[in-house]
């Protein structure tokens, strides 16, 4: 299967207001980089822009894509597209909001897997400027243990 012919769509289960990723730049297994752009659809949206707190979920979908690659190529493109956020060890704020339409690279990288269990290093850059540093954990079920 080509990288091609996967869409985000097939690697995460969120739709509408909640799919924040609007491009995906790279991805393997074990890592991912994304794009957004902030729109007034997403959440934490006050009518300017978004509170910095959005970039955790940010972070954490674009986990799910390198995430959702592992998956489809173990179990295929239609497999259950499960996982939970279930831990924030640490995050760093550099803003205090992030003005609308401002476009946000993303990258997450699996740090130690076991099992279903992921802690996973992320940042969020606009332009050159880091403006957020994270730390998460992540559980996917084991889709033969979930069949």
């Amino acid at each position: 299967m080509k990288r091609a012919d996967i869409a985000i769509d097939d690697l995460l289960p969120h739709r509408g207001r909640m799919m924040l990723i609007n491009e995906i730049i790279e991805m393997e297994e074990d890592r991912a980089v994304t794009a957004s752009v902030v729109t007034d659809r997403w959440p934490l949206f006050d009518g300017k822009g978004v509170s910095p707190i959005v970039l955790i979920e940010l972070i954490a979908q674009t986990a799910g894509i390198s995430n959702g690659l592992e998956r489809i190529r173990k179990h295929g493109k239609d497999s259950e597209k499960k996982g939970w956020l279930v831990g924030i060890k640490k995050s760093r704020f550099f803003v205090d909001a992030i003005p609308l339409h401002t476009r946000i690279i993303t990258r997450a990288e699996n740090r130690f897997k076991y099992d279903g269990f992921r802690e996973i290093l992320g940042t969020a850059r606009i332009g050159k400027d880091i403006v957020c540093e994270t730390s998460l954990q992540v559980v996917q079920p084991d889709m033969e243990e979930s069949a």
